[in-house]
Parts: C-alpha cells; structure tokens; sequence
C-alpha cells in the first residue's frame, strides 16, 4: 500500500474497506439503546452490501461458507442503525436494534460469560 492509500484510508472521507486474505472484515454488533456488545461475526463484501441495502445485519458465515441474514430462521433480526468504520477500514461496528436475543444460545449476547481464573461464570446481560 503506498503512502498515499494509507493517507487516503486513515484519514480521507472515502470508504475504502480492508478485507482480509480470506475476504472478510469483523463485524461487531452493539446494542444502540444500551451500548451492550451483542455479538462478533464476519463480512465479505456481499454481507456488507445486503446490510447496506436492506438495512439488516447480514454476514458470511465461515463454518457453512455462505451469506447468512441474523435472525433468518429465528426471527431474531439486527436493525442496523449505524455503521462505524476504523482507523484502517478493516473493522465495522453496527450499531443496531436487536428483535430478539442476538445468541443462538437464547442469551441477549453472546458475550453471557466471564473469565474468572480458569473457569467460565455466567453473568447475568
């Protein structure tokens, strides 16, 4: 990358997202109301594109391969409100709106467990 991409990525007002070696960029989803870490998945360029346009947290799933919608069988969807990019575009937090619990576990986020020494405690989110 030269100078002048790294310039124009950090500092320039045009989005210019930094995909990884596999195509993917982290997606962190945040609660809007109340700021709670809701989740942490991937997008590729497609994913990213679906939740621009429609306004609904898409993402690509590595296990399976694919573009998956949040929420597409359980009903549980993430409104985007807001997309934040970082200082070198390889990082997205999405501020949303969730419809349900944001983890397949049922738990409001995914984040429902601390590390206390060795062990795993459960927290109440």
């Amino acid at each position: 990358m030269t100078k002048t991409d790294k310039n124009d990525r950090e500092q320039g007002s045009t989005f210019l997202p930094k995909l990884d070696s596999n195509g993917l960029l982290t997606a962190v989803a945040v609660d809007a109301e109340s700021r709670e870490v809701l989740m942490v998945a991937y997008m590729d360029e497609v994913a990213l594109a679906k939740t621009r346009e429609t306004g609904l947290a898409h993402f690509y799933s590595r296990s399976r391969g694919q573009l998956w919608m949040k929420g597409e069988t359980s009903g549980h969807l993430l409104k985007v409100q807001e997309i934040r990019v970082d200082c070198d575009q390889d990082a997205l937090v999405l501020f949303v709106v969730p419809l349900g619990p944001a983890c397949h576990t049922g738990a409001v986020s995914c984040f429902y467990r601390k590390l206390d020494d060795e062990r795993l405690v459960q927290i109440n989110n």
